[in-house]
């Protein structure tokens, strides 16, 4: 295993890599990741499906079939990319039973349009969750107003939960709270909490890509609003999971909800490749890494000890300090949960259209 990736794993940061494709699957690269990169997780979209269906023919024979049985469009992207989880859980099913589940996972998203739609995405994650058949998914539900709910009732039944679109500290307080109502039902029905796992997606470099624009070039403040943000989510994280709320809970199995880093690949070509892996290093996160990034990491990635707690204020004062040159960070959030949707909607009908497209072909 690559002495860096080691490293950064030995530091307490999971390493998953943001990107699935029969190709990886089938040709033994994503085997070859775990054993040679350290990677213990997958994470999905909308857009990597649709990517790994546009650029790779292995998808052909199931398409074909899928098409002679009278599939429509959403049925096959359906099937498609259930599969694809499936397979990959099943490759990873020697780490998740390693690490009594915390790592070893494959995330799988509900459909993006039911992002506002609480009972919705209940019954999608459901089906979702029935349809892998495999105890090492997470599924993705977005951190919506509408969402919290949802992942407090997919808690609750059971179902292991990958929070997607975070980006302000009060919904990620949020998000929290609804993993601990989940917990509390799932304890009332009888059910294991030490098989319920979750992690929460903290979004870094849009908000990055979001405040700098806003800021002249020459500013101190560049670079710095991401990296903040997510440092004190783990403020939130350590608070919260040091409780007496979920101290009850741990008694009876309960696993924390770790903070997830995505969105980690570097969007401005002046920062450093690794600077989202680096500055964010702390024990009990993930990082989900673009497979760019983690090459970038294995090749020159340094190490600088825990880089996160003891950070706070600092992190606090570069908020302040944006709030003082006239960026409003609670604007900023709310305006990336919205982009992030429309992401999200577009990713999906790209999604749509390249399957619609590869049926038309079959």
């Amino acid at each position: 295993m690559n002495d860096r990736l080691k490293a950064l794993a030995d530091a307490g940061v999971s390493i998953w890599l943001d990107d699935l494709s029969r190709e990886r699957i089938e040709t033994g690269n994503l085997q070859k990741l775990i054993d040679e990169s350290g990677v213990v997780g997958v994470t999905t979209n909308p857009s990597i499906f649709a990517s790994a269906l546009s650029d790779g023919e292995k998808y052909a024979p199931q398409i074909k079939e899928l098409k002679a049985a009278g599939a429509d469009v959403d049925t096959t992207v359906f099937e498609l990319t259930t599969k694809d989880v499936k397979d990959a859980a099943e490759i990873l099913r020697p780490v998740y039973d390693a690490t009594n589940g915390a790592d070893g996972r494959v995330s799988i998203e509900v459909e993006p349009g039911l992002a506002r739609d609480t009972d919705a995405t209940v019954a999608m994650a459901q089906t979702l969750w029935n349809k892998v058949g495999q105890p090492n998914t997470l599924i993705k539900i977005p951190a919506t107003v509408e969402g919290l709910p949802a992942i407090a009732q997919s808690i609750a039944a059971g179902i292991s939960v990958n929070v997607t679109l975070i980006f302000s500290l009060d919904r990620y307080r949020g998000v929290m709270n609804a993993y601990l109502d989940g917990l509390e039902e799932a304890v009332a029905d009888g059910k294991d909490l030490s098989k319920i796992h979750s992690v929460a997606s903290f979004f870094v470099s849009r908000v990055d890509s979001e405040v700098d624009k806003r800021l002249a070039d020459d500013s101190p403040l560049r670079g710095k609003a991401a990296v903040a943000n997510a440092r004190l989510a783990y403020e939130a994280y350590e608070e919260v999971f040091s409780s007496d709320r979920f101290a009850a809970l741990a008694a009876k199995g309960a696993n924390a909800q770790r903070p997830l880093w995505a969105s980690t690949g570097v969007k401005d070509p002046a920062y450093s490749d690794t600077l989202y892996v680096t500055e964010l290093v702390v024990a009990n996160t993930v990082n989900t890494m673009p497979e760019k990034t983690l090459q970038a990491f294995a090749d020159h990635g340094e190490l600088h000890g825990d880089a996160v707690t003891g950070t706070y204020d600092d992190a606090r004062q570069v908020i302040a300090d944006l709030e003082a040159v006239g960026i409003s960070y609670d604007e900023v959030v709310e305006l990336l949960e919205v982009e992030g949707l429309d992401k999200f909607d577009a990713s999906w009908a790209e999604l749509l259209e390249t399957v619609s497209n590869e049926l038309d072909k079959a």
